[in-house]
């Protein structure tokens, strides 16, 4: 067994436990192995031991890997969740399948129009700066109607839902209340938007990393970014 086998084991049984311990199902929760910084091989190890949606938050990192792991590509599914540069919109427009960090509306619309045709619409979730950090990315809750309606014209995109990156803290009452803020964003579009249930299906909640899985879950989340919980200390030198 391998240290990222076990570390996938222990993960898995994480998110189950915060699961039922709230009464939801484990399997309505994905797990997205945050790859960045390590290398292929550590992916393609996770992958042999089942795991399949890969999360990468920069863009030159991300599109070699995806290069050097081109023998996988059918079955990973590659999601960026990083900021988005506008020189830098086309490499992630034509090589993920997943985009969460959507924050303006030019980065929307540069990524529908640099979709290429015969790939399949990009599935994108808005990131809502949840903490009110002027130093954080996404949009403010006042600008989110907006901009999901917007996404929702652009043929080349699929909405999905929301990401956020709360705040660090080890406070579980503070990490609860952030996501639940998101969740209950989500719910409000989903019923300022039911008009239009036939071109959008709101069913992502992109929130919740190593260090605050269980609250995320607690909070309703169904997807969880979790990096060095499974791959290990990361080193950026």
């Amino acid at each position: 067994m391998s240290v990222i086998y076990d570390n996938l084991a222990t993960v898995t049984e994480q998110i189950a436990i915060a699961a039922r311990a709230v009464g939801r199902l484990p399997a309505d929760i994905k797990l997205l192995a945050v790859s960045k910084t390590f290398p292929p091989e550590d992916v393609r190890t996770a992958y042999n031991w089942g795991q399949r949606a890969f999360g990468e938050n920069y863009v030159q990192e991300g599109v070699e890997k995806i290069f050097a792991l081109s023998d996988l590509r059918s079955n990973i599914e590659w999601h960026f969740i990083g900021p988005i540069q506008s020189n830098k919109s086309r490499d992630v427009a034509e090589n993920f399948d997943w985009v969460h960090s959507i924050d303006r509306l030019k980065i929307a619309q540069r990524l529908n129009d640099q979709r290429p045709a015969s790939l399949a619409p990009l599935n994108v979730c808005i990131q809502v700066n949840i903490s009110g950090e002027a130093t954080k990315s996404g949009v403010q809750e006042a600008d989110l109607l907006d901009l999901c309606l917007a996404i929702i014209s652009m043929p080349k995109l699929r909405l999905r839902g929301l990401m956020s990156i709360p705040e660090p803290t080890s406070n579980g009452q503070e990490q609860k209340k952030a996501h639940h803020d998101l969740f209950t964003m989500l719910n409000r579009l989903k019923s300022q938007l039911s008009t239009q249930a036939s071109l959008v299906n709101l069913d992502t909640l992109s929130m919740g990393m190593s260090s605050d899985m269980a609250s995320a879950i607690a909070e309703g989340s169904t997807m969880v970014r979790v990096g060095t919980a499974i791959f290990g200390k990361r080193n950026y030198l």
